[in-house]
């Protein structure tokens, strides 16, 4: 059974940072197609932030050269780490950011989502 749980998020001023961190229980490397980030800012839709695809790290235009996708899968077999580092943080970088993997054929291509974390960007 796959479990996915975020932390790391957070106040902090226009222009500051914050990492994200989500584990995905359950998950191996070898379990999905897509792991990555997504956000949902109050009144909107929930939209594509950053994400691994197969190897290829991909990011929406909007954090391209903000934020930084990165994960760790040689700690444990059973576990996926994928972390988010956001750099020059902005007021519309403010939603609620959930962690996601899109399983593999194993996992009937299932998709699994986290319960999010919130950040919020404000002086």
């Amino acid at each position: 059974q796959v479990h996915i749980v975020e932390s790391g998020g957070g106040l902090v001023q226009p222009g500051g940072s914050l990492r994200l961190s989500c584990v995905a229980s359950g998950l191996s490397s070898w379990d999905y197609y897509a792991i990555g980030w997504f956000r949902q800012a109050p009144g909107k839709e929930r939209e594509g932030v950053a994400q691994f695809n197969g190897d290829i790290p991909e990011y929406a235009d909007a954090v391209k050269g903000r934020f930084t996708i990165s994960r760790d899968n040689a700690r444990d077999n059973a576990k996926s780490w994928v972390y988010l580092e956001m750099n020059d943080l902005k007021p519309e970088d403010t939603a609620l950011y959930y962690c996601h993997a899109w399983g593999s054929r194993l996992l009937r291509g299932r998709h699994f989502w986290g319960q999010g974390t919130q950040v919020s960007v404000s002086s």
